[in-house]
């Protein structure tokens, strides 16, 4: 059974998944991740939330203020060894019920054209794709999104 957690960027369990992503990032994307780094930092950040199966953290995600109405995903990460089974839907979810209930009206994300599966799930979870925004405008490898809560 799937059990998600809202927490901050200071649990020791979100850090590990954190670098997961990155290294996962890395390896995909070798010839971006150098600029797209640092639209990734996250130095403190308190609306995390963290999947765990049986006690092992699986997945993450989080998001920030962009504007007085908008916050941002970032970081949302599953284990390859636990991907296909709703992890992805329920992290964002709770991110999506948590930004409402802080008044935000609206959540936009970024992601990366070669990542087919992550744009169909945001696709399936009512996010639409939108023109760049923030620091991906001219970035021709960004898809950007964006869904009213």
């Amino acid at each position: 059974m799937v059990k998600t957690i809202r927490t901050t960027s200071e649990n020791p369990d979100f850090a590990p998944l954190v670098a997961l992503l990155d290294a996962h990032l890395w390896e995909q994307y070798p010839e971006t991740q150098a600029e797209y780094d640092t639209y990734n930092v996250i130095d403190k950040n308190n609306t995390v939330v963290i999947a765990y199966i049986e006690h092992q953290a699986v997945g993450c995600g989080c998001f920030k203020k962009l504007d007085t109405e908008t916050a941002e995903i970032k970081r949302m990460f599953v284990k390859p060894e636990s991907r296909g089974l709703g992890i992805a839907p329920l992290i964002l979810s709770e991110l999506e019920k948590w930004a409402a209930e802080l008044g935000f009206k609206a959540l936009v994300l970024e992601t990366l054209y070669k990542q087919a599966s992550a744009i169909a799930l945001y696709q399936k979870q009512g996010f639409q794709i939108i023109q760049n925004y923030g620091p991906y405008i001219g970035l021709d490898k960004s898809i950007c999104m964006k869904k009213e809560i």
